[in-house]
């Protein structure tokens, strides 16, 4: 018995545990340029892109392409039989010909019964046949070059040529074919350089556009192949803006044309697109894992000479992994970005350090767990990503 008592006198004379003083790992809270960048998905089309067609009927005797060829605005894509239309076309030339004789004996015909109606010699009803003619067969040959200009036209259509500069794709005839005029789809030419990216945006961000910028700026655009790493991506410039909401989505169709010159961006390719809108300078931002919220009142924990304090702050918007705040803060704080869940107001705390390396030396610790990693933790050069669909996306 005599143990347990001077177990139980020790205790009591020593008190109750004292709780550990609180580790926390902190960041400096920055002050500078905070891009207001809008995010969303989008699908590469070709800048233009023309099925090409037969404007005649015939054979198709030659084919003067590969698939897949790039091809140059009027170069020979397909040849269709002439024989048939150069054979009408000379039938034409042959029946104007004609024509134009017969106008200009009717001419002088009229001219020769006109000196003779003055004598009397020729009735008014033969000066007036006569004249009749003249206008019938001037109608005529009027008739017969409009036919040989069609005639031309076809003969000059039964060699296809590339309406605009591209890329081919599947050759769906073949030489030997029968194509029928304006029916058969012989090749679709893509135009590749440049390209369109059309993406929508949810109404409330056309709204921020509408404020920042106005839809008529060809703001910059940051395109990244779906998958593909952000150092990849391509810029562009927006240069459409749809002039309705599409009220089934709930978005606005807008549009942004990359030079693509190395042809990175192929059509029908799904890929990330970032819009800026503007720049907010001299904006104050913090990790977002700093931001408390309790019911309605939102703050953070600063460490003051290893002391957490309790700062009310107004949260401006969310930029990808930071958060942009519009009163509570200055810029150059330490605030508390791990641990503050546990803390209170003037409690006592220590800053969490960073693990040693081999040998002891200095180990490449969690980001933000030392004061002097902070400043670059939440710089806005740290490309933070925002899904798209929730708030507006910012890529500092």
């Amino acid at each position: 018995m005599l143990p347990l008592a001077l177990f139980g006198a020790c205790k009591k004379e020593g008190g109750p545990p004292q709780r550990p003083t609180p580790t926390v790992s902190v960041q400096t809270a920055t002050k500078g340029p905070l891009p207001y960048v809008v995010e969303a998905n989008g699908q590469v089309e070709p800048n233009r892109t023309v099925a090409v067609q037969s404007l005649v009927s015939g054979q198709l005797t030659r084919i003067a392409i590969a698939e897949g060829d790039e091809v140059r605005q009027g170069q020979v894509l397909f040849q269709i039989d002439a024989r048939p239309f150069r054979a009408e076309l000379d039938r034409v030339k042959a029946t104007l010909v004609r024509d134009e004789a017969n106008l200009t004996r009717a001419r002088a015909d009229s001219a020769r019964f006109a000196a003779l109606a003055k004598d009397g010699y020729v009735t008014k009803q033969q000066l007036d046949q006569t004249f009749a003619e003249v206008g019938s067969l001037a109608a005529t040959v009027a008739a017969g070059r409009a036919q040989l200009e069609r005639a031309e036209f076809d003969l000059e259509n039964t060699t296809i040529r590339a309406p605009i500069g591209g890329r081919t794709g599947q050759l769906l005839y073949r030489a030997g074919s029968l194509v029928r005029a304006t029916t058969d789809q012989l090749v679709t030419i893509n135009e590749l350089r440049p390209v369109l990216v059309r993406f929508p945006v949810p109404e409330r961000d056309f709204e921020e556009l509408r404020r920042r910028a106005g839809v008529d700026q060809k703001l910059r655009v940051r395109i990244t192949p779906g998958g593909g790493d952000s150092t990849n991506a391509i810029d562009g410039t927006l240069t459409f803006v749809d002039n309705q909401v599409d009220r089934a989505s709930g978005s606005v169709l807008l549009k942004a044309t990359a030079p693509n010159q190395d042809r990175a961006l192929w059509p029908g390719q799904f890929v990330s697109v970032a819009l800026t809108l503007s720049v907010d300078s001299d904006a104050v931002t913090v990790p977002s894992q700093a931001v408390v919220t309790s019911g309605s009142n939102t703050f953070v924990y600063t460490m003051v000479d290893n002391v957490a304090r309790r700062t009310p702050v107004k949260v401006g918007r969310q930029a990808g992994l930071v958060s942009k705040i519009d009163s509570g803060l200055v810029g150059g704080e330490q605030v508390i970005v791990e641990g503050q869940t546990r803390l209170t107001d003037g409690a006592k705390v220590q800053l969490r350090t960073a693990p040693r390396g081999p040998g002891g030396a200095p180990g490449d610790g969690p980001a933000g767990t030392a004061v002097k990693e902070s400043a670059n933790a939440v710089s806005p050069a740290a490309n933070p990503s925002t899904k798209p669909g929730t708030s507006p996306g910012v890529k500092p």
